[in-house]
């Protein structure tokens, strides 16, 4: 009960801030006089984690593109990543801060193009998926994993759904009947800590999260097991729609890749958890588009939300 009551609540809070930060939400930062006066950009939130922590990360960000560009940049977060896609046109959206999988599905379909992603304090721009469990589990195999409890992230999520598949399909796994249970936590902190609680045997996230989580809580590290890593993968990466003005998309991508030249953006790259941002191309996602052909999945017509 109390896992559907969270879950209730979660929906909720994401409907609220579906609204309460569109174009005329407080997140909205207003641009310096001196730049060019540019229409207002809505951008988009995958909830990797709590929705709260996710707009509070973003909003400092959000506020130096705005002065830099010389547009109102808006924030808002979509309630799951399978609906990203129905949500950017249904918004109105200029662009989303994509993960892989959710990234390549809207260049598939909605022709989105890439602009930059983030560099951690750490250095690195990349991350892999993970396969967990909890040490004291004695599961160490496939084979250990028949009959128990599966926790994925999302559907539309590289690490936290096609990199679990991609591995099933290595074993010759049909998870739908080889899991007692799989079920889908909604984001990649709900299903590190599903693991960690008990209310799931195994689970799939992240890196970076599962980073970000275990520099809190010693738990994680002490009492989770990393049985399986997937490959190197580029960070959540900002896209935009690919009619939105040239100049605009300049401009952002500038905005982006200076940042850390000037005091302002250092530190506020700095609270965002990043050095700096880079380049990123399409050319980036090739691992994710080669998992997604490994299990026959067709990027064009493939529904994320599991609808059809």
């Amino acid at each position: 009960m109390a896992r559907y009551y969270r879950v209730a609540v979660m929906i909720c809070l994401c409907t609220l801030l579906a609204f309460g930060c569109s174009r005329e939400s407080p997140v909205s930062v207003q641009p310096k006089q001196k730049q060019p006066h540019r229409q207002p950009l809505l951008i988009g939130l995958l909830p990797e984690q709590d929705i709260f922590k996710q707009v509070a990360r973003y909003e400092p960000l959000a506020r130096h593109l705005s002065k830099q560009i010389g547009a109102t940049i808006s924030l808002t977060v979509v309630p799951s990543y399978g609906q990203i896609l129905s949500s950017f046109s249904s918004q109105h959206m200029d662009g989303v801060f994509f993960g892989n999988f959710t990234y390549i599905l809207a260049h598939a379909q909605l022709g989105v193009e890439v602009l930059a992603r983030p560099v951690g304090l750490d250095g690195s721009s990349v991350f892999r998926g993970l396969i967990f469990v909890r040490k004291d589990s004695r599961i160490r195999s496939i084979e250990d994993m028949q009959g128990k409890r599966f926790a994925f992230v999302d559907r539309a999520t590289v690490s936290g759904y096609l990199f679990p598949l991609v591995y099933f399909k290595k074993w010759n796994v049909n998870y739908k009947t080889y899991f007692r249970e799989s079920y889908f936590a909604g984001t990649h902190e709900d299903a590190i800590y599903d693991v960690l609680d008990r209310k799931a045997d195994i689970g799939a996230a992240k890196s970076t999260e599962f980073e970000r989580l275990a520099a809190k809580d010693a738990r994680i590290r002490n009492d989770l097991l990393v049985m399986e890593q997937s490959s190197e993968m580029p960070e959540t990466s900002l896209a935009v729609r690919n009619d939105l003005d040239n100049s605009v998309k300049q401009a952002l991508k500038e905005a982006l890749l200076g940042m850390h030249t000037d005091p302002e953006g250092s530190r506020i790259l700095k609270e965002f958890g990043a050095q700096r941002f880079i380049e990123t191309r399409d050319s980036d996602f090739s691992r994710a588009y080669d998992y997604a052909r490994t299990i026959g999945l067709d990027l064009r017509s493939w529904d994320a939300t599991g609808s059809k």
